[in-house]
């Protein structure tokens, strides 16, 4: 059984990371808006519980999400906190860019200023959206920057790596950071970036989860054998794992009738072992060694002691070689009893 407040230090970077961290899309009111006294709860749920790891980016409510969490971390120790933002996006006037609006049309997140993300990987624009995360954030430093979905507006990996990766190599060689990373949801792309650079991290969105584990196959073997510390995000595929119903939510979108099913087959093996699905979710990608740390997101002090509480179900062995024997996990998946 985990505790949210166990830490793994990172051989490369000597980062301590608590095994659960703190996702701050949420409180950037993403689906729903989020008011600043529900966010200050939150964060101030998630410090009591140990959590000190939090991760948070420009995109998340157009900067609200940074203000936010910096407000709060301000006035804690700084070396008592883990914190990482991300670069690729600039928040700027105008209307937004489509990746900012959902199937119908509509802001991912609501009841924030709607500005334009405009997309920069270049080397310039990295070291800009630093300065600008910094004034959000209110703080002198971040230890962690990750280059953020750059597949979001079909940038090249070679492009990415002449612009933003130059840049995050000077900051961490000037001590301005102390690790670098690339955070996103596609596998193939995380893999090229992996074998290109020299990364200390990758946030890992969606793809090592009970759900589904497209990283198992070569991603995380390969950074496992190079070093590289992996941060998981995004354990309930965007709702459908904590809820799996006509109408949840998967990648961001309404769930496929068939996902649904297979989240259902899930939750019926946790069941029948006596286990919310949530808490194997949750729980479920620290089994993997390469893995440091998972994030949880939330949006309410309850909805954080929830998860928290989540996290430290015991879950027998057997129900993971069940989900094996189901054909719900490959095979070869490592598992938190192995």
């Amino acid at each position: 059984m985990p505790r949210p407040d166990a830490t793994w230090t990172h051989p490369k970077t000597g980062l301590r990371f608590t095994r659960l961290g703190l996702g701050t899309a949420p409180l950037g009111g993403l689906f729903a808006p989020v008011s600043e006294a529900e966010a200050q709860a939150t964060l101030g749920a998630a410090w009591r519980a140990g959590l000190r790891h939090f991760d948070t980016a420009p995109q998340y409510g157009n900067g609200v999400a940074e203000q936010r969490t910096g407000a709060f971390l301000g006035q804690k120790p700084r070396e008592a906190f883990l914190l990482s933002t991300k670069v690729g996006r600039l928040l700027r006037s105008g209307p937004p860019h489509p990746s900012q609006l959902d199937p119908r049309g509509e802001p991912y997140f609501k009841g924030v200023p709607q500005l334009a993300q405009v997309y920069d990987y270049s080397y310039r624009g990295v070291m800009v959206s630093l300065e600008e995360s910094l004034a959000r954030l209110g703080l002198e430093r971040v230890d962690i920057l990750y280059i953020h979905d750059p597949d979001a507006d079909n940038r090249s990996v070679a492009e990415v790596m002449q612009g933003a990766y130059r840049a995050l190599l000077e900051l961490r060689q000037k001590g301005v950071v102390r690790a670098i990373g690339v955070g996103m949801n596609h596998t193939d792309w995380l893999l090229e970036f992996a074998r290109a650079g020299d990364f200390d991290l990758l946030l890992v969105a969606g793809r090592y989860t009970l759900l589904e584990q497209g990283a198992l196959r070569e991603l995380l073997p390969l950074c496992a054998r190079k070093g590289i510390g992996v941060v998981v995000g995004g354990v309930y595929n965007s709702g459908l794992l904590a809820n799996p119903t006509p109408g949840a939510t998967y990648n961001y979108t309404t769930a496929p009738p068939e996902l649904i099913e297979r989240a259902l087959a899930l939750k019926r093996v946790c069941e029948r072992h006596g286990v919310p699905l949530k808490a194997a979710a949750l729980q479920f990608p620290l089994g993997h060694p390469a893995v440091v740390s998972v994030l949880t997101g939330a949006r309410s002090a309850q909805e954080l002691e929830e998860n928290v509480a989540m996290f430290q179900i015991p879950i027998p062995p057997v129900l993971w070689r069940d989900l094996k024997a189901e054909g719900l996990l490959r095979p070869e998946v490592r598992t938190p009893e192995d």
